[in-house]
């Protein structure tokens, strides 16, 4: 990162923290005259969870959708683009978001197709949750609001998305961080049998692939939702206040659609669109990643994931992995001052 880049970021985070009262100072753990000499390790200065709200939801059509989002910090900052998972939503995001605007950042988080109060525009349009759709969603989004370049971040569904513009639309992607590494599917290679402990840990998604789990879903799915968190990320205390703010975001009219054409896309029992053919094609590939890439693990995730030894050859730019203790499946939420120090980081690798 140059040095007028940090030394503007530094001046803007230093201007914005004199205009915040004494509350906020100490919520945030800072002190008008903390302002660290490293801006990368900025993160480790907060303390905390803020449960910031997220009342100022923008919405937007862009391509198929009506897309809700957060537009968050400086207009001319570098963009950042962050991308939840299931069954998780935007507020996946609030304090690492916080972190990065009061950086100088501006902040993009979307609701996915079929969460919160993005909406299709179209009732003929099929409910489709396979992954090159989710990653055509991000690029119209993107093209709508005229950002040229962003770096994008994520989680879960937003990981793989995240991959999928790294690796398709590389002019498109600034720098990339990826929680769990590359999670690009192959539906092919899905179909292949896995040790029955490996076929144990994806039990929902065999429950998805029965009648009887979609009408188990529509009808209990905050409790589904709490029991994924629970078993994800079993060393997470989190509160029904955390909980109940995104449970808000499944009662989506199609998220259920979503969600059980997702997985049952995976596994090769429903079809997905012959637009995305192409797309889907080259993914089949397992397209490397050139881009500046960061990926995150926590040690106490308990949802499927890769062995990052298996995935680093995937990444040929400058590239890191790093493994965080007792950190669960949703990392951003879970450790969101480790996962915003990443944003910028891979942010500074783009410029060196």
């Amino acid at each position: 990162m140059s040095t007028e880049k940090i030394f503007n970021r530094r001046r803007f985070l230093e201007n914005a923290l004199l205009n915040i009262g004494g509350a906020e100072l100490a919520m945030l753990g800072l002190e008008s005259h903390q302002f660290p000499s490293d801006p990368p390790k900025i993160c480790a200065t907060l303390k905390g969870t803020m449960h910031r709200p997220f009342d100022q939801l923008k919405q937007i059509d862009a391509g198929a959708l009506s897309v809700g989002y957060l537009d968050d910090g400086p207009v001319d900052g570098a963009v950042v683009i962050l991308l939840h998972g299931w069954p998780y939503d935007i507020h996946s995001f609030a304090d690492a978001s916080h972190v990065l605007t009061a950086f100088g950042y501006r902040v993009i988080i979307p609701y996915l197709r079929g969460f919160g109060t993005t909406k299709f525009l179209s009732e003929e349009t099929f409910r489709n949750g396979q992954q090159s759709a989710i990653a055509v969603d991000i690029i119209a989004l993107m093209d709508t609001l005229e950002i040229k370049k962003a770096i994008v971040a994520g989680f879960d569904w937003g990981a793989r998305t995240s991959n999928i513009i790294a690796a398709l639309w590389p002019e498109r992607c600034k720098a990339m961080v990826s929680v769990s590494g590359y999670l690009i599917g192959n539906p092919e290679n899905n179909k292949m049998p896995l040790l029955p402990r490996a076929e144990f840990e994806w039990w929902y998604q065999f429950y998805f692939a029965t009648e009887r789990g979609r009408v188990g879903y529509e009808k209990y799915r905050y409790e589904f939702a709490k029991l994924i968190w629970k078993i994800a990320s079993p060393k997470w205390d989190f509160d029904d206040f955390t909980f109940d703010q995104t449970a808000e975001s499944l009662n989506n009219e199609d998220h259920v659609n979503i969600v059980i054409h997702n997985y049952r896309w995976r596994l090769g029992i429903a079809d997905g669109e012959t637009q995305y053919n192409i797309i889907e094609k080259r993914l089949a590939e397992a397209p490397v990643i050139s881009v500046p890439s960061i990926t995150l693990e926590g040690d106490a995730n308990g949802a499927p994931h890769p062995d990052s030894r298996l995935y680093a050859k995937k990444f040929t730019g400058k590239y890191s992995h790093r493994l965080l203790k007792g950190i669960g499946h949703n990392l951003p939420q879970e450790a969101p001052k480790d996962f915003a120090d990443a944003i910028i980081e891979a942010d500074s690798l783009s410029n060196d």
